[in-house]
């Protein structure tokens, strides 16, 4: 990052730390407390639309179980590729809560918007572009759509192609040629490489880093990627990375210092943006006493070129102190 260049705020499934993800009201609400970007977990439904919803399920963030009794599969699980879009029309979405038995379907964040409160809808992509920008237009700014596409090989083994209904979509809106106002981002090495060969959009491309042991709906080895050679590879497709926060901080040192890998600079190097993921004021890192000094660590320290997060209003608010419009 330029020391005088501000990180992006990028607003993880909207505004999440105040309002339930991907709801329209969590993304106006992050609009409007100035996030630069807004993330957009895209699947897909029965009949190919594709929906904001972080999962390839329903049930961890919508009453589908209440509504639609009797449609889960046999792991027991409702996936959105099941339901047509007027299906998915009548769910309500509510705080993402947790499936098993033991904790009884109470919300993952008890401190957030109250899971009992059922009182919104899963959008289409189409609907939530069109709704920033219209606020773009009444507010007088402009945003940016941060759009990652979701188990894109599980997809495929159900005879979709996100790739192309994600694609559609944006050359409907008037998005797909806006290379600085969108970005995509994947688990997967090969369908940004599919973004980027076969389907030639001019989009800038984003690869997520996660751990192996997640079960990611790829084949790439996630520890290589963080290597030299990985970040060569990258570079070969992407404009950036997306690593997980402990791939860049790694505790403290025994004098109390912020130990960090050096993914950041290996990555600026060789042309790549760094945006990390997620910064939670509810759920800091090991050895990380509040929201403020993670801020501190990862931009003052780091250097990063943006960062996902669920309280946008923070992130920004502390970036206009640390580093005030010249």
């Amino acid at each position: 990052m330029n020391a005088t260049t501000r990180p992006i705020v990028i607003a993880h499934r909207g505004a999440s730390g105040y309002l339930p993800e991907h709801t329209l009201a969590a993304k106006a609400l992050a609009h409007a407390m100035g996030a630069n970007f807004l993330e957009q977990d895209v699947v897909l439904s029965r009949d190919g639309t594709p929906i904001v919803l972080h999962d390839i399920h329903l049930d961890s963030t919508t009453d589908v179980a209440q509504r639609f009794a009797g449609r889960a599969r046999d792991d027991g699980r409702f996936y959105a590729i099941d339901f047509d879009l007027g299906e998915i029309r009548q769910l309500r979405v509510h705080e993402r809560t947790h499936l098993d038995a033991a904790r009884g379907g109470h919300a993952v964040y008890p401190q957030r918007f109250p899971a009992q409160h059922a009182l919104f809808q899963v959008p289409t992509l189409e609907e939530e572009i069109d709704m920033l920008a219209g606020l773009d237009h009444s507010r007088g700014c402009r945003t940016g759509l941060y759009i990652e596409l979701k188990s894109p090989n599980w997809h495929r083994s159900q005879d979709r192609d996100m790739s192309s209904a994600v694609l559609d979509v944006l050359d409907k809106t008037g998005y797909s040629q806006r290379p600085e106002q969108v970005f995509l981002q994947c688990f997967d090495d090969q369908t940004l490489q599919q973004l980027r060969g076969q389907l030639k959009t001019p989009l800038p491309m984003i690869q997520l880093i996660g751990e192996n042991s997640w079960g990611e709906d790829s084949k790439v080895d996630y520890d290589y990627l963080r290597t030299p050679a990985g970040l060569d590879y990258v570079a070969s497709y992407a404009q950036g990375i997306g690593p997980f926060l402990p791939h860049i901080y790694l505790g403290r040192s025994a004098s109390g210092d912020a130990r960090l890998s050096t993914l950041v600079t290996d990555a600026q190097t060789r042309g790549l943006q760094v945006h990390p993921y997620t910064f939670r004021r509810d759920e800091l890192p090991p050895g990380i006493g509040s929201f403020t000094e993670l801020l501190d660590i990862f931009i003052r320290q780091a250097g990063v070129d943006g960062l996902f997060t669920d309280f946008p209003d923070l992130a920004s608010t502390y970036l206009q102190h640390a580093m005030p419009a010249a």
